[in-house]
């Protein structure tokens, strides 16, 4: 009677465990969706354009990534000086690579073609959500075979370039392609899961560790050997030259996550080139620090908030607030400052270094 009492306690206890473990792996997933399997797309009034850019070229090309969905790609160009093609990663959140598009515009003007592409689940480039992070270098090799093996484009040295999720997907993928002669990766991270515990430590503390071996587990069954991938297994696997950009003060992708890995082990190898900032931050790391456009429309735009004549917070007033706010910025930005903020020192850093991977 006694051991049938305790068999039922057991079957009870573990009942209750495995319930509890599967509710956690169900909350882990279900936060990490909603993070990371989303659509983005381009906040329009301050999308770039071609027209921004003096000379500036495109053509279009659409290419399939892992599950046959369509992805949308530019191939920029600026006088027929070309070198190498860089092929580029976007960032994660704010859209496809239009936010970049300055970016292309300088390698361009420097002597390289570019091309650079919409993500899964971003702006021109099918997908409901973006799936999760190890999609950005599922993307990224996708692209990179289209480049080298779809007969458009000419046959030049690859190099690659990408800042935070890009910058994760370019040193990432070089598993895949060694073949690349150089990259430029700018506040970047090592491992998928990298950027989800930094984020998860700053809104729940050390509770985050608790849910990181389900979301490995959700993203090793969704995407397989790419989501064990990680960046360090790339600069392993390959012989390119590795340029690694990071600020101290980055407070989206702490330097701990990519930059101070990266140079405890590589910081003797000359295959890699380390630039570290203190107070550049993390989307402004590659504009220039004393451009103060940027904050001086926003100083503009505080002002004409202040001046409402009604509350744009109020759910009542969402919409009204929405196209006041886009036509704001439509009547009042200067689209050519807002598309010169670089900083050409730290690109022509960037310029010389893929000049001297891609001659001969």
């Amino acid at each position: 009677m006694k051991e049938t009492k305790s068999r039922k306690r057991i079957i009870i206890i573990s009942a209750v465990l495995l319930l509890l473990i599967c509710g956690w792996w169900a909350l882990s997933v279900y936060i990490y969706n909603n993070n990371f399997n989303r659509r983005f797309e381009s906040y329009e009034p301050l999308m770039l354009h071609a027209e921004d850019f003096d000379g500036l070229q495109r053509t279009k090309h659409m290419f399939p990534s892992n599950q046959g969905q369509m992805l949308t790609g530019y191939m920029y160009r600026s006088g027929d000086n070309q070198r190498g093609i860089v092929v580029m990663a976007h960032g994660f959140g704010g859209g496809g690579h239009n936010s970049y598009m300055d970016c292309a515009n300088y390698f361009a003007r420097h002597g390289y073609c570019v091309f650079a592409y919409d993500a899964t689940g971003n702006d021109e480039s099918e997908g409901k959500g973006v799936g999760g992070l190890p999609q950005g270098v599922i993307d990224l090799d996708y692209a990179v075979s289209f480049v080298e093996e779809s007969g458009i484009f000419p046959d030049l040295p690859i190099v690659l370039f990408g800042h935070s999720w890009g910058g994760y997907s370019v040193c990432s993928v070089l598993t895949y392609h060694p073949e690349v002669k150089a990259v430029i990766e700018c506040s970047g991270f090592n491992s998928s899961s990298d950027l989800i515990e930094a984020g998860g430590k700053k809104l729940a503390g050390n509770f985050v560790y608790a849910m990181m071996p389900f979301i490995k587990i959700h993203e090793l069954i969704k995407f397989g050997k790419c989501a064990a991938n990680t960046a360090m297994d790339g600069f392993k696997n390959s012989g390119s030259d590795v340029m690694v950009v990071h600020s101290a003060d980055d407070d989206l992708v702490p330097i701990e996550y990519g930059y101070d890995k990266y140079y405890a082990e590589y910081k003797d190898n000359p295959r890699f080139v380390f630039i570290r900032f203190e107070n550049k931050g993390h989307n402004d790391i590659l504009n220039d620090p004393d451009n103060t456009y940027k904050d001086q429309f926003n100083e503009g735009f505080d002002k004409w908030i202040a001046a409402l004549d009604y509350d744009c917070r109020a759910d009542a007033n969402k919409d009204r607030f929405i196209k006041d706010k886009a036509d704001y910025i439509h009547r009042h930005i200067d689209r050519a400052e807002w598309a010169d903020r670089l900083d050409a020192d730290l690109f022509d850093k960037f310029i010389s270094f893929y000049d001297e991977h891609t001659a001969g």
